[in-house]
């Protein structure tokens, strides 16, 4: 199909000083939990986004001195020569598609700890360290500033040799230690690099001018500046010191990358921010600069993009989660299939592999991280090994999934769910307070199955084992889901709660709309989003509601999605009470006994209803007695198999229909990247 008119402006060639960028697509920075770590996964992940379209694709912050590491948070490096091969490894994957690969250079200071390399940090002024190690940065001297220009420039040439077309100065985040030394609040200093705005920003620009005069006759420096801190008076603001940075150094580089600081006002979550909520903070920089200028908003509309490029906001396209959500974004609008886009939704499980170390995993798009691993590609199947058939039961996360990619296949697939609705848990789940945009993980598999003819969905078609077995397919896959327990069994309570004498209402009535009367006590040992997402709904609805948590703060795992500060300050808002550090001891009619997680003391509290969110536990009844039935293929994935988040449902299901048809092995199932030993006298 041809591309729409309407969105030809934004396949527009663009100079960025000595090189162009075919498109106005550019993948920004992001994080990935591979990085050094697992340098070949990260290379084909970056090297698909370029087949995929995007006409720059930059990597996470890279460490430029071993004075500055990032240990254990898995980023890139550019030490000294040796680290040169890997990232030109991923710069020709790149520019096999024509695209311009973009190394973000970074010298962390007292953003890292150094855990691996045992040097004491650098910083503008005297300071703990940002993490809590019991450590501080000291003081840079006039020798550490020379330093560090030299290493940034070194860093520089080492990426230009390496085959990078834009390198840059990183000042965003508070991440950097150019973003410190233009700090007003993190730089104490009295000589010619404090106090004033021109002198905190002396150092910034003495490393922009020369990293320029390095490398800036083949490559584009490119500047990477949080405008705003969301800190009022004290930080920089777009209508304070943020602006007056970018006019008084707008023509020096030559692309202005700008946005908001920290990461979780950067990265804010659906739940949270509406796509394109940073227009409000970056929108006055084209009007002082004429050079390009790339934003990023979680776009996945080419509609708001083009108003964009319109408008003059932006020159540029930026996207991180949506470029993971679906590297072959530009190339589907450019094909005219906006329809097939993979839309972000905005949940931030892809920001979890960076804090946890680990390879990057996307709600939306299960071949994230695994295009190296496991050799899966985001638009590319294989076919069917046989002419079979699938029923799936199940319609949720992981059965559509399934259904979807065993469609692709080419299997004849049919997919039957006892519900009125498609998508399993998410079909309440979207309804809850914030979580409208994860619907999109239904809607976009929704439409996809309807438009292939091999793929039948039979609604309000509850299966038995007489039904699966006159229906006589080759596969049966079970997608049958979870429910909560009402025990309280869970993390805490391995052995459950005596809830004799309550009255328990399951997370799965509180979605449904269900509001008690007299207060009503969530206990969640989940510590994931449900817990706090339905003390939101209650509260909303007119609820006296007491969130029992044995984490010291609420929703603790969602640390990991930049949002746990943002669910605690919401509920404390809006009147939801919180225990921390409580387990639920017992229960009596009208009482809950709580006791102190560290002390054992007890205290009591109101509670007509409980709610307990403690784990799930699989609806396999019917597996099992398929089981005895010895079925010739018979298969649980998603819920059905290990509860988890609907990551990895989606992903279970996807994996299911990788596998099908191929030979069964005990080996490992995907390829691992193994450290090479040293000579022991190197």
């Amino acid at each position: 199909m041809p591309r729409d008119p309407r969105y030809d402006i934004l396949f527009e060639p663009v100079e960025i000083g000595p090189v162009i960028a075919r498109n106005r697509f550019y993948q920004v920075p992001h994080c990935n939990g591979m990085g050094r770590g697992y340098p070949s996964s990260m290379t084909e992940m970056r090297r698909t986004k370029a087949e995929g379209g995007w006409a720059v694709i930059c990597t996470e912050e890279i460490e430029i001195h071993h004075t500055s590491d990032h240990a254990p948070w898995m980023g890139g490096r550019m030490w000294d020569d040796c680290d040169v091969p890997v990232l030109a490894r991923m710069c020709d994957g790149i520019h096999e598609f024509g695209s311009l690969a973009g190394a973000e250079l970074n010298y962390a200071g007292l953003m890292g700890a150094n855990r691996y390399s045992r040097l004491p940090p650098m910083a503008p002024s005297h300071t703990p360290v940002a993490a809590n190690d019991p450590l501080q940065a000291r003081m840079m001297d006039k020798e550490d500033i020379r330093n560090l220009r030299k290493w940034h420039k070194q860093a520089a040439l080492r990426a230009r040799d390496a085959g990078f077309d834009l390198i840059y100065v990183y000042a965003g985040h508070q991440l950097s230690t150019f973003s410190h030394f233009l700090s007003s609040y993190r730089n104490e200093r009295t000589d010619e690099y404090g106090g004033s705005l021109e002198n905190r920003a002396r150092l910034f620009r003495e490393v922009i001018e020369e990293t320029k005069e390095a490398v800036g006759d083949t490559c584009a420096v490119a500047v990477r500046f949080a405008v705003d801190e969301v800190m009022g008076p004290k930080g920089f603001t777009s209508d304070g010191e943020g602006r007056e940075l970018i006019e008084m150094l707008a023509e020096l580089p030559d692309l202005w990358d700008v946005n908001i600081s920290s990461w979780e006002n950067d990265s804010a979550t659906s739940r949270f921010k509406p796509s394109g909520f940073q227009e409000d903070y970056i929108g006055f920089v084209k009007s002082v600069t004429t050079k390009p200028v790339v934003g990023v908003g979680r776009y996945t509309s080419p509609d708001a993009m083009v108003s964009l490029i319109k408008n003059g906001v932006l020159d540029f396209i930026g996207a991180a989660r949506p470029s993971i959500a679906d590297p072959f974004l530009p190339k589907k609008i450019e094909e005219g299939r906006i329809e097939d886009i993979r839309e972000c939704i905005g949940c931030n499980i892809c920001v979890s592999g960076d804090h946890t170390s680990t390879p990057i995993r996307c709600t939306q798009n299960p071949t994230m991280g695994e295009e190296w691993r496991r050799g899966w590609h985001p638009e590319r199947i294989a076919q069917k090994t046989a002419d079979e058939t699938v029923l799936i039961i199940g319609a949720g996360p992981a059965g559509m999934e399934a259904a979807r990619a065993l469609g692709q296949r080419g299997y004849g697939v049919t997919l039957a769910d006892k519900g009125s609705e498609l998508g399993g848990r998410l079909v309440a789940e979207r309804r809850l307070p914030g979580l409208n945009e994860w619907g999109r993980v239904i809607d976009y598999r929704a439409y996809q199955i309807s438009q292939m003819a091999n793929v039948n969905t039979y609604l309000e078609s509850a299966m038995d084992a007489q039904g699966v077995a006159d229906f006589r397919a080759d596969h049966v896959v079970l997608a049958t889901g979870a429910q909560w327990r009402l025990d309280g069994k869970g993390r805490t309570n391995p052995t459950g709660i005596n809830m004799a004498a309550a009255a328990i209402l399951t997370p799965e009535a509180v979605m449904a709309g269900t509001v008690p009367e007299g207060p009503v006590v969530i206990f969640d040992d989940d510590h994931f989003y449900l817990g706090g997402a339905l003390a939101e709904k209650l509260r909303a609805a007119g609820a006296d509601v007491t969130l029992v948590t044995p984490e010291p703060v609420v929703s603790a795992w969602t640390a990991n999605t930049l949002e746990q500060h943002r669910i605690q300050a919401r509920l404390m808002e809006i009147g939801v009470k919180i225990e921390a550090n409580s387990n639920l001891a017992s229960l009596t009619p009208g009482e809950a006994t709580l006791e102190c997680t560290y002390t054992g003391a007890t205290r009591t509290l109101p509670c007509a209803h409980i709610v307990p969110v403690t784990m799930r536990m699989p609806d396999d009844v019917l597996y099992h007695t398929l089981a005895e039935a010895r079925l010739r293929s018979l298969t649980r994935i998603g819920d059905a198999l290990a509860p988890s988040t609907i990551a990895a449902a989606v992903y279970s299901g996807h994996r299911y229909a990788r596998e099908l048809g191929t030979p069964k092995s005990d080996e490992t199932p995907f390829r691992r990247e193994l450290v090479a030993l040293a000579d022991r006298n190197s």
